[in-house]
């Protein structure tokens, strides 16, 4: 059997049992993402996602340095996933590439993130010289790609996972957008293909909207190692409540 190669960020290993929970803060304010932080200290989360994307003043490196070095201090322990969304791919800004790798790896190299999350279709180079200026910094990467208009083939998916692997990515993930249940189903099929036939490290998949719900659910039975839940504000469609997820995680890990 092929051996997948576990991440390990702080306290918490993606890749081996239950699929862990990641939640989004989408604060617009320094206050209000400090305030979102508290609020998760309660909760069943493995991986809090900084959507710095949403923040006031990410394009000032020192309040954005300030921000993430507060949030860093009020969850402690927990991994911190720094993410850029871009209005490409449904984030709430639009940013040029070298400003998206310069604040990429000034997050990498601040000491203060475990992961960063890229977009594989910045650009090979971008892309390149984040992850290996990311590696260089002892930071893990997220490589990622949103399709909000419609579910590719299946081909396709797994094609897009490969390249992410291929250019050297932490952890590959993909979020599709169903148009009706055989759209998730081949969201499922191309996870577990990538799982058992390529992967040889964690992958993330998601089927956003609607019926897609599933694909958040039953990570574990088709290969897929993380899930994102909502504490307050969800950062995209189809994310279920925090507790609530961990629930039907723990219950289908009991009946594996």
């Amino acid at each position: 059997m092929k051996e997948i190669k576990t991440v390990k960020v702080r306290n918490t290993v993606i890749g081996e049992g239950i699929p862990k929970i990641c939640v989004p803060i989408v604060g617009v304010t320094k206050e209000n993402i400090l305030e979102e932080a508290k609020a998760l200290k309660s909760l069943p989360v493995d991986v809090v996602e900084w959507r710095v994307d949403w923040f006031e003043n990410v394009f000032d490196p020192d309040l954005f340095l300030d921000a993430l070095k507060a949030l860093r201090a009020e969850l402690g322990d927990l991994p911190i996933l720094v993410t850029f969304r871009t209005s490409k791919e449904g984030g709430e800004k639009s940013i040029e590439p070298d400003a998206y790798a310069e604040l990429n790896i000034r997050a990498a190299k601040s000491g203060l993130a475990d992961l960063v999350d890229v977009e594989i279709f910045t650009g090979d180079e971008v892309v390149s010289r984040i992850i290996r200026e990311a590696h260089a910094a002892g930071v893990k990467v997220v490589a990622s790609n949103h399709d909000f208009d419609k579910t590719p083939d299946k081909d396709d998916i797994v094609g897009r996972l490969r390249k992410m692997q291929n250019m050297d990515a932490d952890i590959p993930k993909i979020a599709v957008m169903p148009r009706d249940k055989k759209d998730v189903l081949t969201l499922l099929s191309a996870t577990e293909e990538m799982a058992s036939e390529y992967a040889d490290r964690p992958i993330i998949t998601m089927s956003m909207a609607g019926t897609g719900v599933i694909s958040r659910l039953c990570g574990e039975v088709f290969g897929s190692a993380l899930t994102f839940g909502a504490a307050k504000k969800a950062s995209a469609p189809g994310q279920m409540g925090v507790e609530d997820l961990s629930v039907v995680l723990n219950l289908l890990h009991k009946a594996l």
